[in-house]
């Protein structure tokens, strides 16, 4: 695919099949802002700042590009396969971080790429866009070749780290879920792609993918969750690996609403049930 990013797929709707969608900016900037919440995340700040782990931010490089990721180590004797984690529509956002962190307490490394990386004002990542501000336009023009790209350069860093045993997987919430369900496809040494209500690359891409696809998904998103059963069938022709688990009553997002003071019960316990099938399935590649 050239041009734009990978931007979710639909089913069509004469021949059951799926079309690739170039989502109109109008409709990144409803949903933007009907998720306005994603920001007010003091709560997600002050976690981080009391987590005991080793975080910093290092610069990869994707041809002339500089990619600033946020990159959290275990507190380990042995070395420990690799995670990347690709934010959300919203950025890479404290939440974002914090779920590094949690990753790395659970014993692996955490690299979180900031997409974002240069599109702020004056070249700057995704905490320089005033109050989010431009965010989802940035989102929007992102293209395949470069999310790719940026994603190839987190995990060659990574990968190579002293600390790291060489292998990768991939984990993406929302905008994420649907990049790391696509770089599934482009990267053949993942041990494993976590896809947080993300939806699916297309059918042709799919026979590409080489690693075990893990879905989360909640029961109160329709938007993204009516394209399991379609997805399931396709992944099962092509003799892949795609286990999907709808969690009842979630809505989309739920991994980081499950989190928030004022969460639903529904989400919070996605949000619980999700973690530990994850850290699970993760002891397993």
């Amino acid at each position: 695919m050239a041009g734009r990013a990978f931007f979710p797929v639909e089913y069509g709707p004469e021949k059951g099949q799926y079309t690739c969608m170039k989502p109109k900016l109008i409709l990144l900037t409803a949903l933007f802002f009907s998720c306005l919440g994603a920001f007010a995340q003091d709560w997600a700040s002050a976690r981080l700042a009391k987590s005991p782990r080793h975080g910093e931010w290092v610069d990869v490089t994707n041809g002339a590009r500089a990619v600033q990721c946020f990159v959290v180590y275990p507190e380990a004797r042995d070395k420990a396969a690799a995670v990347i984690v690709i934010h959300e529509i919203f950025g890479l956002t404290d939440w974002a971080r914090n779920a590094a962190d949690e990753l790395a307490e659970a014993g692996y490394i955490a690299i979180a790429p900031d997409f974002l990386s240069g599109m702020a004002p004056n070249g700057g990542k995704t905490s320089d866009f005033p109050n989010g501000k431009g965010i989802g336009e940035a989102i929007h023009k992102l293209s395949v070749q470069q999310i790719t790209g940026d994603l190839n350069a987190a995990a060659d860093f990574v990968k190579q780290l002293p600390a790291a045993s060489g292998k990768i997987a991939v984990a993406g919430f929302c905008w994420g879920g649907g990049q790391a369900f696509h770089y599934a496809c482009e990267r053949a040494d993942l041990s494993a792609a976590f896809v947080f209500y993300g939806t699916p690359p297309a059918p042709n891409e799919m026979e590409k993918i080489k690693c075990p696809v893990y879905g989360f998904y909640g029961g109160m998103d329709a938007r993204v969750t009516a394209t399991v059963p379609k997805t399931e069938k396709l992944m099962k022709e092509a003799g892949k690996t795609y286990e999907p688990v709808i969690y009842d009553g979630a809505g989309h997002g739920f991994m980081r609403a499950g989190e928030q003071p004022d969460a639903k019960e529904a989400n919070k316990n996605a949000h619980d049930q999700g973690w530990q099938r994850m850290k699970s399935l993760l002891k397993k590649i």
